[in-house]
């Protein structure tokens, strides 16, 4: 299908704002993580629930808005693989307008958008979503002030998904950072709710790291993190718990070391 002339003056216009941007600010960053409890294999003759992740993390500020992208891979003991990643623009319409836009907790209103790429293993065909997948979600964003939080995010979403019917998605965000004596932790993640659609269960993926900052022992704050990450996710990837004898609520304590830079 031929782009249609909205949506080329849409393209031709973010563009134009893409090309005058100023980034304001960065922060880039890989974790390791290892865990035993994953949900939902690939194959019904693996087992492939102890895995590890390695993770790429970009975020970024821009004068029209901020992004952020991330690229998981997965490895499991048993030689399953996959590399799920997301990208996530939103445009400020706070910025982009010279206007605030606050009102009550919110600071920002903005457009928010997300690419989502995925490839599996899958022999049994077993995943919900289809071995490899692209899914694009577009909706409306609300930065938030809260108080002892350094961002929280809320967005809300129409996902037009690739394999799978079309549905619905909240997703919040959140980084609080705080101190236990001289040692300075953050406590942050995301809650990720979709709903049902003619082919997939409501889906709840509440998912959070609690994070040491082990190198402001030694003058480098903010930079070398260690810390456990918890996933607690009910009827994952949409497949409602119990189907054909699927267990797909995931409760999976996960070792981490992140770095950034």
């Amino acid at each position: 299908m031929k782009p249609t002339k909205p949506l080329l003056l849409l393209a031709s216009s973010l563009l134009s704002v893409a090309a005058q941007a100023e980034m304001t600010w960065s922060d880039n960053s890989l974790s390791l993580l290892s865990g035993r409890d994953y949900k939902v294999n690939y194959s019904r003759t693996t087992d492939d629930s102890e895995r590890s992740v390695v993770t790429f993390e970009h975020a970024s500020g821009h004068s029209w808005g901020d992004l952020f992208i991330f690229a998981d891979y997965l490895d499991s003991e048993d030689d399953s693989d996959e590399l799920y990643s997301e990208i996530s623009p939103r445009l400020s319409l706070g910025k982009l307008s010279g206007n605030e836009l606050a009102f009550g907790p919110v600071t920002d209103l903005l457009i928010a958008t997300a690419v989502e790429l995925g490839n599996m293993d899958d022999p049994d065909h077993l995943a919900a979503t289809g071995p490899h997948f692209t899914n694009y979600l577009a909706g409306v964003g609300f930065d938030l002030a809260v108080p002892g939080f350094s961002f929280v995010q809320a967005n809300v979403y129409r996902r037009d998904n690739d394999d799978k019917a079309s549905n619905e998605q909240l997703t919040l965000v959140w980084a609080m950072p705080f101190t236990l004596g001289d040692a300075s932790f953050v406590y942050d993640g995301f809650i990720d709710w979709t709903s049902a659609s003619e082919d997939s269960h409501p889906s709840t993926n509440f998912t959070s790291q609690l994070k040491w900052d082990a190198g402001a022992t030694w003058g480098e704050p903010k930079t070398l993190y260690a810390g456990i990450e918890y996933v607690h996710w009910n009827d994952k990837f949409g497949i409602k718990d119990g189907t054909h004898g699927v267990d797909s609520n995931e409760r999976n304590v996960n070792l981490l070391v992140k770095y950034h830079f």
